[in-house]
């Protein structure tokens, strides 16, 4: 049999067993183990063990359940609710000043807690009902929320850069910086076209009234309380920079700090450290079987003769390398309408990457793109996962379709973000290059 039919008869019992409703860990799994019995025997079982042992020791993965620990503590002790209220205090006299604060939010909150998921229902769950008693428009309020809690992908630590970077086999500390000024540039462009539209629509985002502001003694006292989660922030970014620790060994720094801090705010209670941990197993759990589920099925795959195949399929694209950029751009924008992100990365990274290096693309930067992409498409009606999750934060009366409108300009900035860094890779590449 060729590898040729082989190729297709695996992913057509894999998306076979996905539209039947069965998790894409598991859908993996099954189609490794069934194509290795079929073609190999039960003897051969043994090496997918090994493969999945292996692949659970490695030593960048093992930096995902420190900094999703970080994230949690800091959540769930109410310190991401302080950092919340100070950029409302610090921006409710703006006109859009709290959707500015929003965006800010959700650049630092997404970014801890690790995941789309918890960084836009905990930026949605305090913003949303302040916007909306304060006159905001309704889409406006949605997009800011939806598109700020998914600026987490790029602005590290984020745990999804670490799953990205085990997969290409790329330096988690040079991926992080990579994606750090991206990370910026599209917050800076959600803050830019907030001011704008309420420059030019003054109703769509009123500043509060002036006897109502805040004090600039309140703003200022306001500070102290997230001071010791920034630095949080800076030392465990700092010490990758300088080269002084290993991704690694700084989310155990970062997971430690987050703990001393909540204490030292008399803040961490027995039950508050139970939900950090419950809600970090769950993650972690969801992870794990993903992690050894895709090895089982990429090294079958492999051994099957997928390089032969890659090489072939990449001969056939248009327009040489770029046209096989486009094509995997547009499969990841359209996977993530029905798929969420953790299964788009584990279920294309390893078929892309070699691609990637074969096309002598930098990994690091393709892995940029790819996070910004993502963003897009779990943004993407219908069917994109975020607009769930603002599905459940809104109010029954708000429309889905209300939802739909709110984040399509907030897409359009995405795409942008894309485009500009696809055309100007030293906005990717510039900042690693710098690394000690």
């Amino acid at each position: 049999m060729s590898i040729g039919l082989i190729t297709l008869l695996m992913f057509v019992c894999l998306f076979s067993l996905l539209l039947l409703g069965v998790h894409v860990a598991f859908s993996l799994l099954i189609v490794g183990i069934g194509f290795t019995i079929s073609l190999w025997g039960v003897s051969h079982l043994f090496v997918l063990a090994s493969s999945m042992f292996g692949a659970m020791s490695s030593e960048v993965y093992m930096a995902i359940p420190l900094f999703i620990l970080m994230g949690n503590i800091l959540a769930h002790t109410g310190i991401a609710d302080e950092l919340f209220n100070v950029l409302y205090l610090w921006t409710s006299r703006l006109r859009g000043g709290l959707a500015m604060g929003t965006v800010s939010s959700g650049t630092v909150l997404g970014a801890m807690s690790g995941s789309s998921e918890a960084g836009t229902l905990t930026v949605g769950i305090m913003a949303l009902p302040a916007m909306m008693k304060r006159g905001y428009d309704t889409r406006i309020a949605i997009g800011s929320i939806a598109a700020g809690g998914l600026l987490g992908f790029l602005i590290p630590p984020s745990v999804i850069a670490i799953v990205y970077a085990a997969l290409a086999s790329v330096s988690l500390g040079k991926l992080y910086f990579a994606s750090f000024i991206p990370g910026l540039m599209l917050a800076a462009l959600y803050i830019l076209y907030i001011g704008i539209r309420s420059q030019l629509q003054p109703d769509l985002c009123p500043s509060i009234p002036k006897e109502e502001a805040p004090s600039w003694s309140e703003r200022i006292r306001a500070l102290k309380g997230v001071i010791l989660p920034i630095c949080i922030i800076f030392v465990v970014l700092g010490g990758i920079y300088s080269g002084a620790t290993t991704p690694t060994e700084a989310s155990g720094v970062g997971a430690m700090s987050a703990i001393l801090v909540a204490l030292m705010k008399r803040c961490l209670t027995w039950k508050r450290l139970m939900d950090a941990l419950q809600s970090s197993f769950k993650l972690l759990g969801m992870i794990a079987w993903m992690i050894m589920c895709v090895t089982v099925f990429s090294n079958v795959y492999n051994a099957l003769g997928a390089p032969k195949i890659i090489n072939e399929i990449i001969s056939l694209f248009p327009a040489g390398g770029l046209g096989v950029i486009i094509f995997m751009q547009l499969s990841i924008f359209i996977l993530g309408t029905f798929m969420d992100d953790f299964a788009i990365l584990f279920l294309t990274m390893p078929i892309f990457v070699p691609i990637i290096k074969n096309l002598g693309f930098d990994p690091i930067w393709y892995g940029v793109l790819i996070l910004i992409n993502m963003q897009c498409a779990l943004l993407t009606p219908p069917y994109g996962f975020n607009l769930f999750y603002m599905r459940a934060i809104t109010p029954k009366h708000i429309s889905t379709v209300t939802i739909y409108k709110g984040v399509l300009p907030f897409i359009a900035l995405q795409l942008v973000a894309l485009i500009l860094v696809m055309m100007f890779p030293a906005l990717a590449t510039w900042l690693p290059s710098t690394m000690t």
